[in-house]
């Protein structure tokens, strides 16, 4: 933020965050919307729109048919977006665009991450999906290395350890998906998606399996431990998991998944107790299943 904006007031600061918020994820903003958010007169409004175009002359253009502002092509946030607390934000619903401004700091830790996102590959993302556009990126992968292609996005998921984007994939017409940071030369084409590649049209996510977890039958003493630890109902963890995120899930809490509880090591305090669901899940083609603890693959 620049020393003409801290001159300005903490809430002229907040809603010039909320509308350089909304261009930089959503790709428009209006002046109803800035007037819902904040509660405010319609000529309040017209003045921070007006207040933000001082600070930002090329950010935004005025579109009289449709009556928003969109961001231009020489856009550039005005504010400073962090990348880890804005797709918490985006996760919980939460657009008041206000990362770089903090009035308390509470005493909670959370473990380091070792990758973040680029803020810009997040903001591509969100106005795609918000506008039901494709995306044009290079992506690079373990087993073909970097290559053009032509993405249809639908959600941005964090599976524990890192973020990543479900999206179409025109090179392999299906449903994958692809790492944040993975991603580069990230473009919004005006491409408008095809039926099959729209998210009601993604099997595995729409997909729910149940899954029933016990603390481990072999590996662990005291099991009241473990059911006090995840709230576990008559001693069991039941969980409604879309397809496309199960692997995910088994993976990061250490969830044994073997027939007969065999994984052994401190590590394994969970058990899958209706291991089968895997099996009739398999046959539709889970891709992340592969990464489940003790998931047999034949």
């Amino acid at each position: 933020m620049d020393n003409q904006l801290e001159k300005l007031s903490y809430v002229q600061q907040q809603r010039l965050a909320y509308i350089d918020f909304k261009l930089y994820f959503t790709g428009s903003v209006t002046r109803s919307e800035i007037v819902q958010h904040f509660k405010l007169g319609v000529s309040a409004a017209t003045r921070d729109i007006n207040l933000y175009k001082e600070h930002a002359p090329k950010n935004m253009a005025y579109d009289n048919t449709q009556k928003k502002y969109f961001l231009t092509n020489s856009f550039k946030p005005l504010f400073t977006h962090d990348a880890k607390r804005t797709l918490v934000k985006l996760a919980h619903q939460i657009s008041d665009g206000f990362d770089a401004i903090g009035d308390v700091e509470f005493p909670v830790e959370q473990p380091s991450q070792l990758n973040v996102p680029d803020i810009n590959v997040i903001a591509k993302l969100t106005q795609a999906m918000i506008n039901g556009k494709a995306l044009s990126v290079i992506y690079t992968s373990l087993s073909s290395g970097s290559g053009a292609r032509e993405l249809v996005p639908h959600t941005i998921v964090d599976n524990g350890l890192r973020w990543h984007v479900r999206a179409y994939d025109r090179k392999s017409n299906a449903f994958r998906d692809f790492v944040l940071t993975r991603l580069a030369k990230v473009t919004v084409i005006n491409n408008e998606p095809e039926v099959n590649e729209i998210k009601v049209q993604d099997e595995q996510w729409n997909t729910i399996m149940p899954l029933e977890i016990v603390p481990h039958p072999k590996n662990v003493e005291y099991p009241t431990a473990i059911k006090m630890d995840y709230g576990m109902e008559n001693g069991v963890l039941k969980l409604d998991v879309r397809a496309a995120m199960a692997g995910y899930l088994l993976r990061r809490w250490n969830v044994d998944c073997s027939e007969s509880a065999s994984l052994s090591g401190p590590e394994y305090q969970l058990y899958l107790q209706n291991n089968q669901t895997l099996l009739i899940t398999k046959e539709q083609g889970v891709e992340n299943l592969a990464i489940a603890p003790g998931y047999q693959q034949n």
